[in-house]
């Protein structure tokens, strides 16, 4: 599975997207590639070997109806989600792989809403259906993707709402940059740890300064925000460095 980096590297280029967008209805030939987005077949064929090297897809070869040379063939092989949030005080970028397995699992997994839920008990076990029931169901699944998407996108306007607001107190309450940047690491996910020899790597930081600027930074948190800056849990909760008492 490629990393955020390299899928939206390779998808860039449009007629890798417009490749794919052909794949995912039905396998295709370079040559059929070629006479459907007006390209040359070498360059469809450089465009496939970047996605299959990277395992966008997979190619197989089947024997020519005219006798002639076997041809290679493509299909499409990941199955993944690609989000970017961007604008002021917020940049957030998520790599997600769909769920695998039959809608059965899929049900099961509870996971789903009570009406998609429904869906997949109906089509369980079954490899074929017809287009009029097909239609029926994409566009109730559609439905409930654009209610989520406004949902998220309610959110993530949410999210950058408080992220603008404590981005002003962190400006205020720290003079260095470095300190600043490890604030606002922390808050780009305040539930993940910190890699520290990371960080220190990014900010130039020697390992043995980068302790001192840790606990400057503890310190401040707990001297400012006495109320706050340490949350109550029991021992089996795996907290942050920052929060841990």
């Amino acid at each position: 599975m490629v990393d955020f980096d390299c899928a939206i590297d390779i998808l860039s280029n449009p007629t890798r997207r417009e490749i794919l967008r052909r794949l995912v209805r039905e396998p295709h030939y370079p040559l059929q590639l070629s006479e459907h987005l007006d390209v040359s077949q070498q360059a469809i064929v450089k465009h496939l070997n970047v996605l299959e090297e990277n395992g966008f897809v997979e190619s197989e070869k089947v024997a020519s109806q005219k006798g002639g040379p076997p041809k290679k063939i493509y299909t499409v092989q990941q199955s993944f989600s690609l989000r970017m949030d961007l604008g002021p005080d917020l940049f957030r970028m998520k790599h997600t792989p769909l769920p695998k397995g039959s809608p059965v699992n899929l049900s099961s997994s509870k996971n789903l809403p009570n009406p998609a839920m429904e869906i997949a008990n109906k089509i369980g076990g079954r490899r074929r259906m017809s287009i009029s029931e097909g239609a029926r169901h994409i566009a109730r699944i559609q439905g409930m993707l654009d209610n989520i998407d406004s949902e998220r996108d309610a959110l993530v306007a949410l999210h950058q709402h408080v992220l603008r607001r404590v981005s002003k107190t962190v400006d205020g309450e720290f003079e260095t940059y470095k300190e600043r940047s490890i604030v606002h690491t922390i808050l780009d996910n305040p539930r993940r740890p910190l890699d520290l020899d990371r960080i220190a790597r990014d900010l130039l930081i020697q390992s043995k300064d980068m302790h001192v600027v840790i606990e400057g930074i503890r310190g401040h948190l707990a001297n400012t925000n006495p109320d706050d800056a340490f949350i109550p849990a029991d021992s089996s909760t795996p907290l942050p460095w920052w929060i841990q008492g």
